[in-house]
C-alpha cells in the first residue's frame, strides 16, 4: 500500500517545472513512515541541555563567537521532508523555465520520482541537520534533529540513546559554529551553487565552481568532525568507530542508492575534511585549526587538503 501510494503521488505530478515538489514530498512520506515523536519530559530538556551545553564547550573550545539559530525543531522524518523540499526547492529554482526535454510530462515524473527517492532515503537516515537555509530571504538558518532516526541508529549501534543524541549535538552545534564565525561562507556556497546550476541550464558543468563547492564543503564537515569530538564532555570513542562503520553503508542496497545519491562523495568530506582538521589541531590546537574561518582566503585548497603542512606554512599563527 505504501508504495503504490508513493507510485501514485509521481505518476499524478502536475506544473510545468522539472520536478513537481509537491508530489515529491507525498511520494516521499509515503515511502517512510514518519516515526514517533512522543517526547518525554526528560527527553525534551535533554535536547534542549544538550544544544546549550555544546554551544557552552564550542565556544569554550574552539574559541569562536557564534549564536544558536532560533530555530531548534526535534523533529519526525515527515517534518524533516517538508523543511528539506523547501530548501531543494531554491537550489533547483533557475532550472524550472528551462526545457525538460522532448517529452516534458516524461522527463517531470522521473525527475520527481527522483526527488522522491532522494527525499525518503535521507529521511530515514539523516540524525541531524543544520540547515544554513542557502538562497533564502534573510539571515535564517535552522538546527533539526530527527528523533526517531537517533532512537534507531542509537539502537543498532547499542549506545546509550541520550548519550549518542548529545554528541550528534555537538557536530550540529560546530556547524553552526562554523557558519556564525564565517558570514562569508554562506555567500560563497551560494554564489557557487548558483554557478553551478546556472552551468546545469546550458547543459555542461561549471566544473570550477562545483570544486570549490566541494573543497568548501569538505572544510565543514572536517571541522565539524574535529570539534564533535575535541569539544565532547564524555568518552566518544567507541560512538566513532561505529558511527564511521554505519557511514560505509555495510549492505549492498545501502551501498547502492548511497553511490547513485552521492553519499559516497559526502564520507569522503567527512574523512578528508577530519584528516585535514585533526593535523592543523595537532599542531596548533582546535583554536588555531578555527582560522579557517577568519576569512575566505584562509580556506584550504583542494591540494592543501591532502597536505596540512602547506596549509599551515600559508597561514601563519
Amino acid at each position: 500500500m505504501t508504495l503504490f501510494r508513493a507510485v501514485r503521488a509521481v505518476a499524478e505530478s502536475e506544473g510545468d517545472g522539472p520536478v513537481d515538489w509537491d508530489a515529491a514530498a507525498a511520494a516521499a512520506k509515503a515511502a517512510v513512515e514518519p516515526g514517533d515523536l512522543t517526547l518525554t519530559d526528560a527527553e525534551r530538556e535533554g535536547y534542549a541541555r544538550d544544544v546549550r551545553d555544546a554551544r557552552d564547550r564550542v565556544r569554550e573550545v574552539a574559541a569562536v563567537d557564534f549564536d544558536l539559530p532560533d530555530t531548534v525543531e526535534v523533529q519526525h522524518r515527515h517534518h524533516w521532508i517538508d523543511a528539506n523540499v523547501a530548501t531543494f526547492r531554491r537550489v533547483m529554482e533557475p532550472l524550472a523555465e528551462e526545457a525538460v526535454g522532448p517529452v516534458p510530462g516524461l522527463a517531470r515524473s522521473v525527475n520527481t520520482g527522483t526527488m522522491g527517492v532522494t527525499l525518503g532515503f535521507l529521511a530515514n537516515n539523516v540524525l541531524g541537520q543544520y540547515d544554513p537555509l542557502l538562497l533564502a530571504e534573510g539571515d535564517d538558518h535552522a538546527l533539526y534533529f530527527v528523533h526517531p532516526n537517533i532512537g534507531k541508529v542509537a539502537g543498532l549501534l547499542d549506545v546509550p540513546e541520550p548519550r549518542f543524541r548529545r554528541w550528534i549535538a555537538f557536530h550540529e552545534v560546530a556547524h553552526a559554529a562554523e557558519f556564525g564565525a564565517a558570514p562569508w561562507l554562506s555567500e560563497l556556497l551560494e554564489e557557487r551553487m548558483r554557478e553551478g546550476v546556472a552551468g546545469l541550464t546550458e547543459g555542461q558543468f561549471d566544473r570550477a565552481a562545483l570544486t570549490e563547492v566541494n573543497v568548501a564543503m569538505t572544510a565543514v564537515e572536517g571541522y565539524a568532525e574535529l570539534v564533535m569530538d575535541r569539544a565532547f564532555d564524555e568518552e566518544y570513542d567507541d560512538l566513532r568507530r561505529k558511527l564511521d562503520e554505519r557511514r560505509g553503508g555495510k549492505g549492498p542496497i545501502g551501498k547502492l542508492v548511497r553511490r547513485l545519491l552521492g553519499l559516497g562523495m559526502k564520507r569522503e568530506q567527512y574523512e578528508r575534511g577530519k584528516a585535514f582538521f585533526d593535523a592543523v589541531a595537532d599542531e596548533r590546537g582546535v583554536e588555531g585549526a578555527s582560522a579557517v574561518w577568519d576569512s575566505e582566503a584562509n580556506l584550504p585548497t583542494d591540494e592543501e587538503l591532502d597536505d596540512p603542512a602547506k596549509w599551515l606554512a600559508r597561514v601563519p599563527v
